[in-house]
């Protein structure tokens, strides 16, 4: 992003009366930020939006200083309701974010997520869930995203980074600080091994009671659906799953014994309409459509550099293939991607289809051939 078009959305960002969405109403009218920051405030008044306070200029230090820090590393990056990283499921929310700050790969925002979140005091035990179901969904390809709190969210990004994954971290403080600071160095290892830090609130911005609601809607609208592990009813991850329900987002949920307080959340949700959630396979069975719709929307591999290699084969050729490498005995997904030679993201949602028409089943813990 070239410094005068940052310079532009750091000064709407920064507008502190001016509010989120009044930003976008302005980016809208004007058809950019830079034409938003120029306008008079008649012609502000003119899209719909009262100009309460003079806008900060591009020498404005708070601005200056965010180009700075922007530039201070090669993996920071912002992403503007404009650019076009900027993720679809995002813009389909309730007052979207004008822009995202970003640590890592922004790539990630757009790749097929599920949300993991639960208490912050969790029991052994819900640690223990959240670390083997994260590690299992980044086994599958799906990307884990939580909010990098004490307890279950912690547990879900490390489970993923132990499961060869990547993991996004929304935060609820800007990025150039670590909340809470014990997870400093998962934060940062996080990115290192191809994760992502996400936050909309700039440089600078603290630990404050309000910034987590925000940052809650922006961990559902993220996700194609939100899993919640462990919580009480006064959890404020339900939050994030009734904001994940209104987006029309899949809640689902882990049960556990009616003696321990921290599951009365998820038996709420179930009660409600989550899903209930014993492993795995119920989640990917449930978000199988979308991940399959997403597939479709992937270019197809780039031709091999080497004219005399063999070209890529077609999905249904991909399929046919997988269905070559099973059998009665159960073969577990780690080994098909290595006999496949796809991507583990490929071959997960192309046996979630295969799944589902009945060809193979889930026996073992492993996949094996159904013959029709």
């Amino acid at each position: 992003m070239a410094p005068d078009s940052a310079s532009a959305w750091l000064r709407l960002i920064r507008s502190e009366a001016l509010g989120n969405a009044a930003a976008l109403r302005l980016v809208t009218h004007f058809g950019s930020a830079q034409a938003a920051v120029d306008a008079s405030p008649s012609a502000w008044l003119r899209a719909g939006v009262e100009r309460k306070q003079p806008v900060p200029g591009p020498e404005d230090p708070q601005v200056e200083a965010d180009l700075a820090w922007l530039a201070g590393a090669g993996n920071r990056h912002l992403i503007d309701w404009q650019h076009p990283a900027y993720p679809q499921r995002l813009r389909d929310i309730g007052n979207p974010p004008l822009a995202l700050f970003v640590v890592g790969d922004f790539g990630l925002l757009a790749q097929p997520q599920l949300a993991m979140v639960g208490s912050r005091a969790a029991t052994p035990q819900g640690l223990d869930n959240a670390r083997a179901f994260a590690a299992e969904l980044a086994r599958r390809g799906l990307i884990v995203t939580s909010g990098l709190a004490l307890g279950i969210d912690g547990a879900a990004h490390q489970g993923a980074l132990d499961g060869g994954g990547a993991t996004l971290a929304v935060c609820g403080t800007g990025l150039d600080r670590v909340y809470p600071a014990r997870h400093k160095a998962l934060a940062h290892a996080l990115v290192e091994r191809g994760g992502a830090l996400v936050s909309e609130l700039a440089p600078g911005a603290g630990a404050r009671r309000e910034h987590f609601p925000r940052r809650n809607r922006l961990i559902a609208g993220l996700s194609l659906g939100v899993l919640v592990v462990e919580a009480s009813t006064e959890s404020g991850s339900l939050i994030t799953a009734r904001l994940a329900a209104e987006q029309g987002r899949e809640v689902f949920a882990i049960p556990g014994s009616i003696h321990n307080p921290l599951a009365k959340g998820c038996h709420r949700l179930i009660r409600e309409g989550a899903k209930l959630v014993e492993s795995i396979d119920d989640i990917l069975l449930e978000l199988a459509p979308q991940l399959s719709a997403w597939l479709q929307t992937q270019p197809a591999p780039p031709p091999s550099p080497n004219p005399s290699a063999m070209e890529p084969p077609a999905p249904d050729a991909e399929s046919a293939r997988l269905l070559g490498l099973l059998s009665d005995a159960p073969r577990g997904i780690d080994d098909l991607v290595a006999a496949s030679g796809l991507p583990v993201q490929r071959v997960s949602i192309l046996l979630t289809q295969l799944e589902l028409l009945g060809r193979v089943a889930v026996h073992a813990g492993g996949y094996q051939r159904r013959d029709r």
